[in-house]
């Protein structure tokens, strides 16, 4: 029960730190959301565990940890840079379902089938996470755009790689920190790279501040709940939970913007909670 629980923590903080970003975007770069977000998550965290020590964790662990900061971020890029292209419409719901679809499959196959309500609420979290995404754009469905999928696709597979390496490095440790630092020290030297090469700024304004520290803060606890649910319980049901974080965005953008919440995306959002109700079961 707990593991659901945190699943569904790491959605919720995912999906506020999502909203952050967004509107952080609105005042900087894109990438250099993302670098601040690695930057100054990493800051936080070396506090963390300063103020609470760990056992460091294995060397294979931390080279998964690592991977995943690296798939992390790197997918992160290429969904962004993807969106350039004018495939918004598209690469936010291909990503998401290849992210979700890719750890499900891997911990069916290593964890065993796992019991059939849970299988029924992986085909309602799969729906919920790609109506949600969708909302209301048509040229999502255009011939065109679902053609040219190929970075979409190439993102949401990273994102994936990413929940499974973490699985990997979580496995038997209990260095939930130290993991985290490991991984956002990666992300961090990525997004860096990327910046520097792009030839953007690293300045940013005062009243970007407060926005991107909450990007930064939930980001952060998403990472941090998303790890307690994998040590909790099943792989597949906490990368599952965790991939319905888009409801929490979506949310947020009704209650604060005021944006209209379409059909397909109230459809997504009654199939989440549905898929939550199978996996407590």
């Amino acid at each position: 029960m707990f593991s659901i629980l945190y699943g569904i923590a790491s959605a919720l903080s995912w999906g506020v730190a999502d909203f952050a970003g967004g509107l952080a975007s609105r005042r900087l770069s894109l990438y250099l959301v993302v670098f601040y977000g690695y930057i100054v998550g990493l800051l936080a965290l070396f506090i963390a565990v300063a103020l609470y020590p760990e056992v460091l964790p294995e060397p294979k662990s931390i080279i998964f940890a690592g991977l995943a900061g690296l798939l992390g971020a790197g997918s992160l890029l290429v969904l962004f840079y993807s969106m350039t292209f004018g495939q918004m419409s598209v690469a936010a719901p291909v990503s998401a379902l290849f992210a979700a679809v890719l750890p499900i499959m891997v911990g069916i196959f290593t964890q065993g089938m796992p019991a059939s309500l849970h299988f029924v609420g992986f085909g309602f979290a799969l729906l919920a996470v790609v109506l949600i995404s969708l909302g209301d754009s048509e040229q999502a469905l255009h011939p065109e755009s679902i053609a040219n999928l190929s970075l979409p696709v190439l993102a949401g597979l990273g994102f994936g790689g990413s929940f499974i390496a973490m699985h990997y490095a979580i496995n038997g440790s209990h260095s939930v920190i130290s993991l985290m630092i490991s991984s956002y020290t990666i992300g961090t030297l990525t997004t860096f790279f990327f910046v520097k090469i792009r030839r953007e700024t690293f300045s940013i304004q005062r009243n970007s501040l407060g926005i991107v520290l909450a990007h930064v803060f939930f980001n952060v606890g998403g990472n941090f709940f998303y790890l307690q649910a994998l040590k909790t319980g099943r792989f597949d049901i906490s990368s599952a939970l965790g991939s319905l974080y888009p409801g929490a965005t979506v949310m947020l953008a009704w209650i604060i913007l005021k944006e209209r919440i379409y059909l397909r995306q109230c459809i997504g959002i009654v199939s989440a909670l549905i898929a939550i109700m199978l996996f407590t079961m």
